[in-house]
Order: structure tokens, then sequence, then C-alpha cells
């Protein structure tokens, strides 16, 4: 009580000091945006734009009454030329900044060793040089298949994560462009895989995220080798032979909707009417009807109008985020993926990530029934994502998989990106350090691990219990 009693305090001097805010927003607006102004669009940012107006409105003012002055004793021409010079000197010194500190793209010497849980029980984590196939390969030889069957094989049996029949929801990163987004080449993969079930697929595959306004699955550069080839593009290769096909949830972001046991068959967000005691969040999930009449509820499954019941069991969902840094959070992996899930239109969840909202989020919606991280191309730079450009990203040529979005989280960012932050020199290298508990990362892994091992989830951080195996290790 007395924290929060000083904090308020300092709220309502600040506010009696809107100069002083001003300036300090305008600082804060510059230190994180820098040359990338799309973090702008953040909701921290877009406070912060606000506030430096206080500041910059008396300072425009005062430049145009100058500048007036300044025409009247050298001439209209002179303050022109004047103008164009100081502009195209700050555009020189931004062109050479961005050069100068640009990263050496390079395939770097990443030393990865398998290791063996000392603890049970135990999280596996499997990892495989660029390939899906390679991925389910290495979870097949260790007994987690990914074919859910009758037929035993390589990679199926009973028990196994796909049925023939399932309705399989694949959430892609789709917010950002470039390396921003998961790797398409890896998305083929997993379509061609889920596809090939030896008894033959008859199901459905839904390929959808919310980039919370900002998304798209039809970016003109796209993560893969051919970089014209978005989500849709793949999704085009099969729509007309099998049941594929996508959803951007953005377009209904906004839309607030009951559930269909209800008697509501629109698409939208399903949003509690109570925010969580621990966390503040407001947990919201999408429900939608699939391009093949298919209605989803992300949280109780199928629904099937007729008989008026969910199937939850048929209802699959493959997390498949790309590992990358983020400028708030300090990394972007399986459990943060899931802000592509919830509707921050119609609840602040962003704002409460670091109090284990999206470790909520998944609890109360949908456990995902395999978490596959890209990391082909990664963002190593602390404090640099999401968004990630070509230059910026670095090739690891990685793809990791876990049922335990967690323990993945962990280890990915421990062996992954904080040895690459470090093998570069980068800076803040410890706020991609999942041990590091001061650090924003470190914090909401270990928040949201808390709620799901409240809802009943046996995930770990703690690297005595995990179980590492990586592909031509033996």
């Amino acid at each position: 009580m007395f924290l929060e009693s000083k904090i308020a305090q300092l709220i309502r001097w600040f506010m009696h000091h809107p100069l002083l805010l001003g300036l300090l927003s305008l600082a804060w607006l510059i230190m994180r945006s820098g040359t990338r102004p799309h973090r702008i669009a953040y909701p921290c940012q877009r406070a912060a734009l606000a506030y430096s107006m206080i500041l910059i409105a008396p300072v425009l003012s005062i430049f145009n009454f100058f500048l007036k002055k300044l025409r009247l004793l050298v001439g209209r021409r002179s303050v022109a030329i004047m103008l164009t010079t100081i502009l195209a000197t700050a555009l020189f010194l931004m062109f050479y900044w961005n050069t100068v500190n640009k990263p050496i793209q390079q395939k770097p010497s990443l030393k990865l060793a398998p290791q063996t849980a000392t603890i049970h029980p135990a999280s596996e984590i499997f990892v495989a040089n660029g390939s899906v196939a390679k991925l389910i390969n290495l979870m097949g030889s260790k007994g987690l298949f990914f074919y859910g069957s009758q037929l035993v094989g390589v990679n199926s049996g009973p028990g196994g994560l796909i049925k023939r029949d399932d309705v399989v929801i694949i959430k892609v990163n789709c917010q950002w462009d470039q390396r921003g987004g998961t790797n398409t080449d890896l998305l083929k993969e997993l379509v061609d895989l889920i596809l090939k079930h030896p008894e033959g697929f008859t199901g459905e595959i839904v390929v959808a995220d919310n980039g919370q306004g900002r998304g798209s699955l039809n970016w003109k550069r796209n993560n893969a080798l051919n970089q014209s080839q978005s989500v849709e593009a793949v999704v085009a290769l099969y729509s007309d032979k099998h049941k594929v096909s996508t959803y951007l949830w953005d377009t209904i972001a906004s839309k607030q909707v009951e559930e269909y046991i209800n008697g509501d068959l629109r698409d939208g967000y399903v949003v509690s009417p109570v925010p969580d005691p621990e966390t503040g969040v407001k947990v919201s999930y999408p429900k939608f009807r699939t391009k093949m009449g298919t209605y989803i509820s992300f949280k109780h499954g199928i629904w099937d109008p007729e008989s008026g019941t969910y199937d939850s069991n048929r209802l699959k969902v493959i997390n498949f985020p790309v590992l990358k840094t983020h400028s708030i959070y300090g990394v972007t992996g399986a459990v943060k993926h899931y802000m592509g899930v919830v509707s921050q239109s119609l609840t602040d969840t962003h704002s409460l990530i670091g109090r284990g909202a999206l470790g909520k989020v998944m609890a109360e919606t949908r456990i995902p029934a395999l978490n596959i991280l890209d990391a082909v191309w990664v963002n190593a730079i602390p404090r640099n994502g999401p968004s990630t450009s070509y230059e910026e990203a670095i090739e690891a040529d990685l793809v990791m998989a876990s049922i335990d979005p967690v323990a993945l989280d962990y280890w990915a960012a421990k062996q992954v990106l904080l040895q690459l932050a470090r093998l570069m020199n980068y800076r803040y290298s410890e706020s991609v350090d999942p041990d590091n508990d001061t650090s924003d990362f470190g914090n909401y892994l270990k928040k949201s691990h808390e709620q799901l091992k409240t809802a009943g989830y046996d995930f770990t951080m703690d690297s005595n219990r995990i179980t590492v195996y990586i592909a031509d290790y033996g």
C-alpha cells in the first residue's frame, strides 16, 4: 500500500508539471521508436506521443516565430537553402547510423548439446536443422507420434497428436512482414505432412492469426526462400483439392459476440465479463465459421448446429511462432505468441503480459497440441523486435518443438537467442535471459508458468526437468 501511495503521488506531481512530462515523453518516444517508426503503433508509444504534444506544440510555435523573423533578415531563398541543408544532413546521419549499426548477416556457430533431465516428470524438446519433416521424425524416434492412428509406424500410433478427421488450426505469426512472420516454407512443409496422414486426412486445416489490426496473410515480402510466397499463396496450393483455408482474425477482432450455445452464430470474439483477479486480464478468444462451413470456438471446439453440442477433442492447435526479440517484453516465443489469439481491441491484454496474462489465456482457452518454434531466421538483437527486416535477421537454421510451451521458450531463449546475442556482441543481452528475474522476459515467463501450473499443466522452467533431443546427435 505504501509503494502504491508513493507511485500515485509521483503521477499527480508529473500531471502538475506538464512541460517536464512532455519532455520525458518525447525522450521515451525517441528512445523506444528510434529509427523504427512502426513502434508508434504500440499502446505505450501512442500515449507518449500524446503527452509529447504538450512540449512539441509550443516548440513549433516558437520555431515558426523565429522562422518568420529569419525570412525578413536573409530572405526566403536563403532560409529554404538552410532548411534543405539541415534536412539533407539529418537524412545522411540517419542513413549512416543505420548502415554502421546494421547487423552482420552470417550463419553463426551455435553450440547446442542434447541433455537428459535429472528430475521427473520431465518436458521434452526436439531440435532439428530447418526441416519440419526432420523434426517430426526425431519426435517419432523418441515415442512422440505426430499422427494419431491405429497404424503403427515411424511417426504414427495410438496416442499420436493429429488424427485423420481433426480440425487443425495452425496459428502463425502474420503481424509483420519479412523475417517477422512465420517462415512460409516451413508452413508449406507442415501442411504437406498433415495431409499425408497414414489413414488419409479427412479433416480440415485453418491457418490463422490476429495481427491486432496490422496483420496480413498476404504480405508482399515474406519469410521464405521465395520472398513473394505469402501464407495465402501457400494455402492456395491446396485449397482446390483439400479442406485448407485461412482466416485473418483481425477482421473480427473488434466484434464482441456470444458463444454458439447461446444462439449466436456470428463470427467475432467472446470476452470474459470480469477480469481475472490475479492477472487483470479479461480472457478473449475467436469463434468463427471457416470457408468450408465449419463452426469453430477456439475454446470449446467444433460446434454442431444440428445437435447443439461442441466436439472439443477434434480441434487441435499447432502454435507456430517465429523466435525473436521483443522491444518491450524481451522475447517472442510460444507463450507470447498467444497475443495473436486475444483481441486487443476489446481487452487491453498487452499491458498485462508481465502479470502472466497470456499464461492465463492459454490455460483458459486451449493448450496447443504442439508448439513449433521457427528459428530458421531469428532476430537476436535485444530490444529490437518484434518486427524484423531481412537485414536484421540472423540465420540459425533451426526448428524446435515441444508439448511444453514454457520449457520451449526457456531453452530456445537461453541456448539460441542469448547465445547469439553474446556471439554478436549485442548490448542488453541480459534482456533475453529467462533466468534473469529482473528482465521483462524472465518475469512474464515465470508469471505465465505460474498461471499454467495453477491450472494443472505440469510445464517447467527448471532446466533439470528438461530433456533435449537434437537431430544427428544420435
